[in-house]
Formats: structure tokens, C-alpha cells, sequence
């Protein structure tokens, strides 16, 4: 039996959500399967993964073919990475501890690449949410200033319109006298 280590789709429409599973080559995508392994999300940014690496490095040490996404996903959590150091271990090029050394310092690497990638994007939020807000702060000050401007020529109009009136009227009381 031909085993593949591939994505099973999950999550509404538009709105898509994975789980990372090892299945027979024959079944269908969304069909049964041997053993889950981990989650993908990839609506999220950056892109939610979930992986237990134990299994998945047993499922490709007993000869499980991942898909290509699959094989991305698996290589960025340090799966594939971990099956390598295995391999090494098993022809004695390495031993288990300077294995286990070199993963854990390739993980440390790889938290703080994605911590800063987090850092950088909540940077570019803040900073586009600042310059939304002065945008508006300008929108806002030309509606002022123009409410003002309305307001003053309006005031204008009713100073003349009174003024106009009031000789008017004194031409009116001169007459009656």
C-alpha cells in the first residue's frame, strides 16, 4: 500500500482550513485516512500550522511519499529536517544527542524569523492605521474649515440683508412724520 502524506480539506467555502494527514495513495482527498498528523490554516497570517513532527517523521521514515504542499509545510515546521538528522544517526554520521542539538538550534532560528515577521506586520498595521487616522484628522479639518467658511458667508448675507432693512424702515418713519 502507497502511503501519502497530503492535505484533507476541511472549513466552509471560502474559507479554507486543512488537516495534514497521512492516507492511502488510492482514497479520495477528503476521504479516509491513516492517521492524522497535524492542521493547516491558511487564512491567518502568517499561515497557522499545527504538526505533531514525531508522527510525521515516523510516517516518512516507513516510506510515505508528501504531497508538495505537503512537503513545503513539512519542511517549514522541521519534519523533514528531523527525518535528515534521523537518517544520519541510523549511518552514524552524527550521534542522537548532536542531532537533537542541531534541530533544537534550527527551531530557535526559525521562532525568531517568524517572531519577527509577526513583529514587522503588526508594525505595517499600526503604521497604516496611524495614517487612516491623520487622513481622516485632514478630512475633517476641511470639513471644519469649509462649515466655517459656510457659516461666516451665511452671517455675511444676514448682516447685509438686516442692514438693506433698516434704512428701510428709517425712510419709512421720515415719510410718516
Amino acid at each position: 500500500m502507497a502511503v501519502k502524506i497530503r492535505l484533507q480539506r476541511r472549513g466552509k467555502k471560502g474559507k479554507p482550513y486543512f488537516w495534514i494527514v497521512a492516507a492511502d495513495a488510492r482514497s479520495k482527498r477528503d476521504g479516509k485516512f491513516l492517521e492524522k498528523i497535524g492542521a493547516y490554516n491558511p487564512t491567518t497570517n502568517p499561515a497557522t500550522i499545527e504538526l505533531n513532527v514525531d508522527d510525521a517523521v515516523k510516517w516518512l521514515q516507513n516510506g510515505a511519499q508528501p504531497t508538495d504542499t505537503a512537503r513545503a509545510i513539512l519542511s517549514y515546521k522541521g519534519a523533514m529536517l528531523k527525518n535528515h538528522l534521523a537518517g544520519g544517526v541510523r549511518k552514524g554520521a552524527l550521534t542522537e544527542e548532536q542531532a537533537e542539538a542541531k534541530f533544537a538550534a534550527w527551531l530557535d532560528e526559525k521562532a525568531s524569523k517568524i517572531d519577527a515577521k509577526k513583529d514587522g506586520l503588526s508594525k505595517a498595521q499600526a503604521e497604516a492605521k496611524a495614517k487612516a487616522l491623520e487622513a481622516e484628522k485632514e478630512v475633517n479639518a476641511k470639513r471644519e474649515a469649509e462649515a466655517a467658511k459656510l457659516a461666516a458667508e451665511a452671517e455675511a448675507t444676514e448682516v447685509e440683508a438686516t442692514s438693506e432693512e433698516a434704512p428701510a424702515e428709517d425712510a419709512e418713519t421720515k415719510t410718516e412724520e
